[in-house]
């Protein structure tokens, strides 16, 4: 008869975490979550509401003109004031996010083969201000 013999294997002994690493554990945890902040925080500044002009610009049967190039300036601009610019969507929509506070805005639209037009918008807090144009074809 044969008889079989089997080895024993070791088994491995967890290895031990010192007292130094479990303090060192410890007191990150506890610096992690604690309550207080250990630097000074800044202070935030708070973002102001933006106001909206926005609208919608049509063709004369009433269809909605994609692609005119629409331009919004202030009155009064203070120096070196650019006018911003933007493209009507498909829909014909376009939007201008402004600064609140009340002002007094030109918006002017113009598109190949439409007569330029222009309208007076006034934005006044976190209002929304609608500017709606209704473009003619240029006469032959």
């Amino acid at each position: 008869m044969r008889t079989v013999t089997t080895k024993m294997r070791k088994r491995k002994k967890p290895k031990r975490t010192s007292k130094l690493h479990f303090t060192a554990l410890l007191a990150l945890l506890l610096v992690s979550f604690s309550p207080a902040p250990m630097c000074a925080e800044k202070p935030r500044k708070t973002a102001a509401p933006l106001a909206v002009i926005a609208g919608t610009v049509f063709r004369e049967p009433g269809f909605a003109l994609p692609g005119a190039e629409i331009t919004l300036a202030l009155e009064k601009p203070p120096a070196k004031a650019k006018p911003m610019k933007a493209v009507s969507d498909s829909r014909g929509e376009y939007a201008f996010h402004v600064f609140t506070g009340e002002a007094r805005y030109t918006v002017s639209v113009k598109a190949k083969g439409f007569e330029p037009q222009q309208k007076t918008a006034v934005a006044t807090g976190g209002t929304r201000t609608d500017v709606v144009f209704q473009l003619k074809p240029v006469a032959p």
